[in-house]
């Protein structure tokens, strides 16, 4: 199959998968989505991308190999996903603690663009990048050629829509309805392909059973709770009490329908985390254990200062209510903001609180969630473990 070739101004290859506008001079090219060849500023092969003008990743490389790798797309993505799966199944060994883990990351698998989650009985595909929509029958053949039977629904996250140009109408009539899912043994209801990411966080799976595990006996303060994954482990793990937080009403429902399920005994209250923290301050008894893992507060650099103060105001006050002697577990997802910025916040912020810490781990997405060496963005998710005096 012969493809469009796009050729770099530079003999100098990039690191990572991305190919930014800048590295793209002026030249016909091909339609958005497209499926293209690169070359260098030689003319020599450098490997196969997908292309979208309107997308400062103007190409997102998936294939550095032989010319003839991407002739057949479905062979192509078969071969991704499938050593995609016998990681999870054979080496990770996923499907004996939970249904719900996430078969392709993106970067992290080399389908920049592309993620894909398996929830229960489900998959569902995230697509970051225009090319990856195009090629979606492709995909959903793949997943059948290797877990017949089991259904494939499409998600466009708001930001890629708008970036990358996809069509108006796209993932409409997408909706298969609620599931049941199962993590370590404990049960949610989930939408496939609504609300935040595809429908559930499989990258804080691991780390929901870490924090588990120090919160027996312990009052527990669960902080933009979404469905509540931290706060019923917590409370399965035999916590005191725990009290779980969020704005997101539809998200707070299914927390505490999945609270009834497991037959676990959560107080859940609709309000600001902020404002929760600031009211905390003012009580006698204080949790022991306090868990802060907000939203993405930084989606681009033109954010990061303002998130980067939110930040430090959220963990300020997260240091000044929790108890001597207790555990603050912090978190961010915002890609922008790297682990070395981020503990330098978490940090400045117990001095701001005068408060004596320890860094007991530091944490991050499952192993699901793998990284490449020479792609570093793909860490979006960091956070800390703290003992606090």
């Amino acid at each position: 199959m012969q493809h469009p070739e796009i050729r770099l101004d530079t003999d100098l290859l990039p690191q990572g998968p991305w190919i930014f506008g800048r590295q793209v001079p002026r030249q016909d090219t091909p339609a958005d989505g497209a499926l293209v060849a690169v070359l260098d500023w030689s003319g020599r092969f450098v490997g196969h991308g997908l292309y979208n003008g309107r997308s400062d990743i103007r190409v997102r490389l998936l294939d550095r190999g032989k010319r003839s790798a991407l002739d057949q797309p479905r062979a192509f993505l078969q071969r991704r996903l499938a050593s995609a799966m016998r990681l999870r199944k054979k080496l990770l060994r996923l499907p004996e603690v939970t249904d719900t883990w996430r078969l392709a990351h993106a970067e992290g698998d080399d389908l920049s663009g592309l993620i894909i989650d398996r929830l229960g009985p489900v998959y569902v595909c995230e697509h970051h990048a225009l090319g990856f929509w195009n090629l979606r029958e492709d995909i959903a053949w793949a997943l059948g050629q290797l877990d017949p039977g089991v259904p494939v629904v499409h998600s466009i996250p708001k930001v890629a829509r708008a970036q990358e140009g996809f069509p108006d109408d796209a993932c409409e009539d997408n909706d298969v309805g609620e599931i049941r899912i199962s993590e370590h043994g404990l049960a949610f209801p989930v939408t496939p392909g609504t609300g935040h990411k595809t429908g559930w966080f499989c990258d804080q799976r691991d780390n929901r059973r870490r924090v588990a595990e120090l919160s027996a006996g312990k009052d527990v303060l669960d902080l933009f709770c979404n469905a509540g994954g931290f706060a019923l482990h917590a409370a399965r793990a035999g916590a005191r009490s725990v009290m779980a937080v969020d704005l997101d009403e539809v998200a707070l429902d299914r927390a505490q329908r999945a609270a009834q399920w497991n037959g676990l005994d959560i107080t859940f209250r609709h309000q600001d985390a902020f404002d929760t923290l600031r009211e905390a301050r003012g009580q006698g008894r204080r949790p022991h254990v306090v868990i802060l893992d907000p939203h993405k507060l930084v989606r681009g650099k033109a954010q990061l200062e303002q998130g980067r103060r939110k930040y430090a105001d959220l963990n300020t006050l997260g240091f000044e209510v929790v108890a001597q002697g207790g555990l603050v577990a912090t978190f961010s997802c915002s890609g922008a903001v790297d682990l070395p910025t981020f503990l330098g916040i978490v940090f400045q912020a117990a001095r701001r609180a005068e408060r004596e810490v320890r860094l007991l781990e530091v944490l991050g997405a499952g192993p699901d969630h793998p990284q490449r060496p020479d792609f570093t963005r793909s860490r979006y998710l960091k956070g800390a473990l703290l003992a606090v005096d």
